[in-house]
């Protein structure tokens, strides 16, 4: 497993600075195994103990500079997916209360096996129509760790797709 040092070496110039910038647990966080796709575990990594590392340093440099003469002590706390977040939309959350609502009326009715959906977004919502859509529909079968297991594909957003390019465009009013 290569380190930091090799690691370094072949990076970009711009790539090697900002490498060199994060301190040295954040960088060995970096390089720890990747998920089954490939992907960093971003959920892994201390950001909040990045940010108080470069908070320190920098009111390091400022109080030898004479420029800061406060106090800083900070205590971490690890948020996971939420620090990393912003506030949710209305459509959010109206999405998701509908969501909860279809997930509710699937129990009730005894179906499983299913994902709760909600079609027809882009229309009024009370026209939105709440489903269930089969999970066994979406599975496919890869080889995790020698053995065939049934997994949903990834599938990653395609920037000059029409879905994406709608957004895009409406972004704003959404």
């Amino acid at each position: 497993k290569p380190n930091q040092v090799e690691i370094a070496a072949k990076l970009s110039p711009a790539c090697h600075a900002l490498f060199d910038y994060l301190p040295s647990d954040i960088q060995q966080q970096l390089l720890l195994d990747r998920d089954p796709h490939g992907n960093v575990q971003v959920s892994r990594i201390e950001t909040e103990r990045l940010v108080i590392s470069t908070v320190s340093e920098e009111l390091r440099k400022r109080k030898s500079n004479g420029t800061y003469t406060g106090k800083f002590t900070a205590i971490s706390h690890f948020f996971g997916y939420e620090g990393r977040s912003v506030m949710p939309s209305n459509f959010d959350c109206t999405y998701c209360y509908a969501l909860g609502h279809t997930v509710g009326a699937l129990l009730e009715s005894g179906k499983t096996g299913l994902i709760a959906v909600v079609k027809d977004l882009s229309k009024n919502v009370n026209e939105w129509k709440p489903a269930g859509f089969p999970v066994s529909i979406m599975l496919h079968m890869e080889k995790r760790a020698g053995h065939m297991k049934p997994v949903i594909e990834k599938a990653l957003v395609k920037l000059d797709g029409r879905p994406f390019k709608t957004l895009e465009k409406n972004r704003s009013v959404w």
